[in-house]
């Protein structure tokens, strides 16, 4: 076994209601321009997505958003979102949904921040740089976070 040392400090907010605090939490870790992913539109018929959207205007943080990210989702949204990320110069993504959502953000965090096809890093290259990712995760045991 190679010996190795991991350092991987995070913030878990869990609790009810958290998920009004979310502007508060991205600002505090110096988010200013959010592009937030969400799959259905359940989670505007919940009226998550309403909650969301109050808490980050009500802590400066300007945003856009990008829905329809499906289960398993595929290459040409995770780029649409990129391209929606670079336009308007998020310098983080929140994630609203499952595991799909989740993977997806994470893709587009390091894609926002490179030239090259996003796809270089699922065939061996390493990000280096990657916009700040936030979560709210809406099913349990999906292992993306």
């Amino acid at each position: 076994m190679t010996d190795f040392s991991f350092c991987n400090p995070v913030r878990i907010e869990f609790g009810k209601d958290k998920e009004k605090h979310i502007g508060q939490y991205m600002k505090e870790a110096g988010a200013k321009k959010a592009l937030v992913l969400y799959g259905s539109e359940r989670v505007r018929k919940s009226g998550l997505m309403g909650v969301v959207e109050s808490s980050l205007k009500a802590s400066g943080i300007e945003f856009t958003q990008l829905g329809g990210i499906k289960s398993n989702p595929v290459l040409s949204k995770v780029n649409e979102a990129i391209k929606l990320a670079k336009e308007f110069g998020a310098d983080s993504v929140l994630a609203v949904g499952g595991g799909s959502v989740l993977d997806s953000a994470k893709a587009v965090t390091a894609g926002a921040c490179y030239e090259g096809d996003v796809w270089d890093f699922f065939t061996g290259k390493s990000p280096s740089v990657a916009l700040k990712i936030f979560d709210i995760i809406t099913l349990a045991a999906t292992g993306s976070e």
